[in-house]
């Protein structure tokens, strides 16, 4: 095998990933095209009685509907910040990691660009995932969308390879979090 075969198959191990990425995409503008065209802005269908619901929601802040202020700066900085965490993404993906954590950079990069599609097409992330929560707290959990849930779960993957790091192969450091942190010290 020559020097630019052996290039291609490592490049291609690499960015095996993104198949991860391009998946999360499609499902998540699928099923936002889905509930706007069969919904109006905060109308619900009835899924699972009033546990679950599909309601259309729209918002133009970040996690949980947090603002900064008018709908144009959110707008600003979300598509921004989106478009600079998916350059890091990327960037990080391309590094040598554990399979745990590509696949949590893959999810990542799945939700911020179908998140930023929304911003940049309407202004605001397209939700519709609505869950009854624990009264005592609220009474329902903010609405969400894939791209959303394929975040929280990079979340979780990446605390997985924290807090429970694999061995490490001789002469390898497997967890990419310890290597980031001691390369920046």
């Amino acid at each position: 095998m020559n020097a630019c075969e052996e290039t291609t198959l490592i490049l291609e191990k690499r960015y095996y990933f993104l198949w991860v990425t391009v998946l999360i995409l499609l499902l998540d503008q699928a099923t936002k095209l889905r509930v706007k065209s069969n919904l109006n802005i905060g109308e619900s269908i009835s899924v699972l009685g009033d546990f679950f619901r599909i309601t259309l929601v729209t918002n133009p802040g970040a996690a949980f509907s947090l603002s900064l202020g008018s709908n144009a700066v959110n707008r600003l900085f979300f598509i921004i910040s989106s478009s600079l965490a998916i350059v890091i993404f990327l960037y990080l993906l391309s590094k040598r990691n554990r399979r745990i954590v590509q696949y949590a950079y893959a999810l990542i990069l799945g939700g911020a660009v179908g998140n930023l599609i929304d911003r940049i097409a309407y202004g605001a992330v397209i939700d519709f995932f609505d869950f009854k929560f624990f009264t005592f707290i609220m009474e329902r959990w903010p609405v969400f969308n894939i791209a959303d849930s394929a975040i929280v779960l990079a979340v979780m993957l990446l605390l997985i390879d924290i807090f429970f790091p694999a061995k490490e192969k001789e002469g390898e450091n497997q967890n990419f979090a310890m290597k980031t942190i001691e390369e920046s010290l």
